[in-house]
């Protein structure tokens, strides 16, 4: 009876393939390549049929390919952004494939001028090359033309262009935390959720914006991707890449408080089949802040080989040298244990005035790309960072100042470093079962992170146990200290850790219409157990928590319903995972807590992709959100906090919106809006449980952008260009969340009011040359981002920057 059933299934499956290949002998295909008028390939053109839905967009190399097509003739259309479309016509025979090929009328340079809002674009951070209106998932991505034409400098300035991302805390005025979905991601590799050219980046020292091609933003969940990466955003940033053909920009920027800042980006080839690129910039600058200044140093190298026809060797480096003065900013008073924002000028600092944090940081990465053909291509990249700190200052206002202002200062001299390594291997191929279509990745990634930190002790002097004692709201109340105690290394603690995935992934053309997508990961984090080196007596031993292994599956499934060709809607289901630290009431680590994400919107791409007008909404829920136990295994009372339970519960609910245009290369606007209610849905009745219902800190409810750029065509006018920008951030609390029982029983949140800035910007481009200025901030507007209930920064005041540049070919 076995036998018979498997030689029946035999035969019905030979019976299929039979089929299959019967019925793609009566289809044929469309092949053929782009190019730019230089020769160039022009990578992401939509390819599409006029009379179906059928369409593909080109690949790096400009090649397309459209198959399961029924003979007959029809018109093959190519679409770019801010470009006319070009039309052919095309006859299809049975079990041919026909060629088509375009030639663009703008350079490669050209093209990627008009790339202006880039939210058509393929997300690199995706791995798949999959179409925008095919990614079941909320993006943003932000070009170098809006970084540069906004003079863009830091990270936070580029993603306030996304909808539903805010900036939230600048940790001591040394990093920036982002927040989107009621999720914030922070700098430290480790966390995995900011990347470079798709690696994990620590972004410790602010990385240079203003030289960056784009930054991509991928929205909710990407755990079937990336790991044990944040439930509310991953942001990828994507340098500027060699180029056959040479040139490249000079700038200088100016600006208020002293900026002074040359950038340099100069590109071309060395060899036939060997480019270059080198962007580099110099920052000094002064702030709006008191005795903080800034100097910088950025360099970044890249090569780019072509081996044959279809592999290409891409080598690229940083460095960054980043030297600045820490900030708490204005401090806050316990008025009742309350945290109350003191009434003091923006620009007061409190900190010592010889604090410093100076970071050096360096890179190397290596990206292979083989294209076996034009369906399949396999993607190898090594990379390597190193990440050095230190730092010296007062510690940190934390409930130690006073409601009179009095704030006795201690002092914190730290010594970090952090090394991330990356191995990544992507296997995408295209191939059709039938009528059926496939966009296959298949993949695997390593991350390795191996961070050291060392202690001090301070001698503040004989008989001393503070370094000296100021008031926040009247400087002149004490004589405040100058000198700098010597520090004594104690001991350095080094932390490993590995994260490892394999992942699958397939986007299902199961027709014109109708689309899935479905993936499963497979990821395991292990955190090492710490290493402590006395550095006095050079003894080593281990850290209290063992070593920690943890697993788990990140599935998605997705479905697209594209009713024409320029709209598709979709719904989805994904997950991530945290890690916990911890044990239960058994004694048992902590399993990771799975969070689920459904999500559902609307892509449109109008007027052959000038505008895109999306929509989402998403329901996010961590059900097994750990608490503290209110019990121990025997029934008794529990007073750890380190033993702890899944009985908690986290739900974040929202809404996003992007409305973005680039109707000529002359004019582009940029629009965004987010709602987020991210909030504590079930908690335990017991002390340090969090409360029920009460918001999240640092997650504005609202979020709005608005971005709109314009240069003159017209004889007497020619070259002027105008654009203005606004940013809303809603209400929101900084601070800490509330708990059950906590001693005193007061709020330890901090209420903040939303606030909006205004930008304004001209600039005048003559030939070769072109000069930007711009204001922000013109109304001067005070509002502050708040970390914990200590680094309370003013945002900055009504500023001045202007830029002159001159391009070269």
């Amino acid at each position: 009876m076995k036998n018979i059933y498997l030689i029946s299934v035999l035969c019905f499956s030979l019976v299929i393939v039979s089929s299959l290949s019967l019925f793609a002998q009566t289809q044929g295909s469309i092949r053929g390549i782009v190019k730019t008028s230089d020769g160039n390939p022009a990578a992401f053109v939509n390819v599409s049929l006029k009379e179906t839905r059928k369409g593909t967009v080109t690949t790096e190399e400009g090649t397309y390919q459209l198959k399961g097509i029924n003979p007959g003739t029809y018109t093959l259309q190519i679409t770019f952004v801010g470009l006319q479309t070009q039309e052919k016509t095309v006859s299809v025979q049975a079990g041919q494939a026909a060629s088509v090929d375009f030639a663009l009328a703008e350079s490669a340079s050209q093209l990627s001028e008009v790339e202006v809002t880039g939210n058509n674009q393929v997300v690199t951070l995706g791995k798949a090359a999959i179409a925008p209106l095919d990614l079941p998932q909320m993006t943003g991505v932000v070009s170098s033309v809006v970084i540069a034409n906004q003079q863009a400098s830091r990270l936070g300035d580029v993603l306030k262009n996304v909808s539903g991302v805010s900036l939230t805390q600048q940790r001591g005025g040394v990093a920036e935390t982002f927040s989107a979905r009621g999720y914030s991601i922070g700098i430290a590799g480790a966390g995995g959720n900011i990347f470079k050219n798709g690696v994990v980046s620590n972004t410790m020292g602010f990385p240079e914006a203003s030289t960056l091609e784009s930054v991509e933003v991928l929205k909710g969940s990407s755990a079937l991707l990336y790991g044990n990466v944040s439930g509310g955003l991953i942001i990828n940033m994507v340098t500027k890449k060699p180029k056959f053909d040479f040139g490249g920009e000079v700038s200088m920027r100016v600006g208020s408080f002293g900026l002074y800042k040359p950038i340099v980006d100069v590109y071309g080839p060395l060899a036939k089949n060997l480019a270059f690129r080198v962007v580099g910039t110099y920052e000094q600058s002064n702030s709006y802040r008191d005795v903080v200044k800034t100097n910088r140093v950025y360099v970044n190298p890249s090569l780019l080989y072509k081996l044959g026809q279809k592999t290409t060797i891409l080598v690229q480096g940083d460095y960054l040298k980043a030297d600045f003065t820490p900030d708490n900013g204005v401090g806050s008073l316990n008025l009742n244990q309350d945290a109350i924002i003191p009434n003091v000028p923006r620009s007061r600092f409190i900190n010592t005035s010889w604090a410093y944090n100076n970071v050096k940081q360096t890179s190397l990465s290596t990206n292979i790309d083989h294209a076996f053909n034009n369906n399949w291509k396999l993607t190898v990249i090594a990379s390597e960072q190193d990440t050095d700190v230190s730092a010296y200052g007062s510690g940190v206002p934390n409930n130690n100042v006073s409601a009179t202002g009095d704030w006795t200062r201690t002092l914190s001299r730290t010594m970090t470093s952090e090394a991330d390594y990356t191995g990544q291997v992507n296997l995408n191929g295209r191939f059709n079962t039938g009528s059926i279509g496939h966009q296959l990745l298949v993949g695997s990634d390593v991350v390795g992170i191996v961070s050291k930190s060392t202690a001090f002790t301070v001698n503040y002097g004989t008989g001393k146990t503070s370094y000296d004692k100021i008031n926040i709201l009247n400087p002149n109340l004490y004589e405040a200290r100058t000198d700098i105690p010597d520090a004594t290394a104690t001991t350095r603690t080094t932390s490993p850790s590995t994260r490892l995935g394999f992942y699958v992934q397939d986007l299902i053309s199961l027709t014109d219409k109708f689309k899935i997508l479905a993936g499963v990961r497979w990821s395991q984090q292990k955190t090492v157990q710490t290493t402590v080196l006395n550095l006095l007596t050079q003894a080593e031993t281990r850290g209290a928590a063992e070593t920690k292994t943890d697993a788990a599956f990140s599935p998605k499934v997705a479905l697209l319903y594209q009713p024409i060709k320029t709209t598709s809607f979709f719904g989805s289901y994904a997950n991530n995972f945290t890690i916990n630290s911890g044990v239960d009431i058994y004694g048992q680590l902590l399993k990771p807590s799975i969070v689920d994400q459904f999500e559902a919107g609307v892509k449109n791409e109008l007027f052959n992709g000038r505008i895109t007008a999306n929509l989402g909404v998403y329901h996010i829920v961590n059900s097994n959100f750990a608490q503290m136990a209110p019990l121990k295994a025997d029934g008794t009372a529990n007073a750890d906090a380190n033993v702890k339970e899944f009985t908690g519960q986290t739900t974040s609910d929202g809404l996003e919106i992007d409305l973005t245009g680039n109707l000529s290369k002359n004019f582009y606007f940029i629009t965004g809006y987010g709602y987020n209610y991210m909030r504590y849905t079930k908690a335990s009745l017991v002390k340090g449980s969090p409360i029920e219902g009460e918001r999240l800190t640092n997650n504005p409810a609202h979020t709005a952008n608005a971005t709109i750029f314009y240069t003159f065509d017209l004889p007497q006018l020619r070259g002027l260009k105008l654009g203005a920008s606004a940013f809303y951030t809603g209400n929101r609390f900084g601070g800490n969340n509330n708990t059950y029982g906590q001693t005193p029983e007061f709020s330890r949140l901090i209420p903040l009011t939303g606030f909006t800035t205004f930008d304004v910007s001209a600039g005048y481009g003559f030939r070769k040359i072109s000069l930007l200025a711009k204001v922000s901030n013109i109304t001067n507007t005070l509002n502050f981002l708040i970390h914990d209930r200590y680094s309370i920064m003013p945002i900055p005041p009504r500023q001045f920057t202007a830029t002159v540049s001159y391009r070269f070919k």
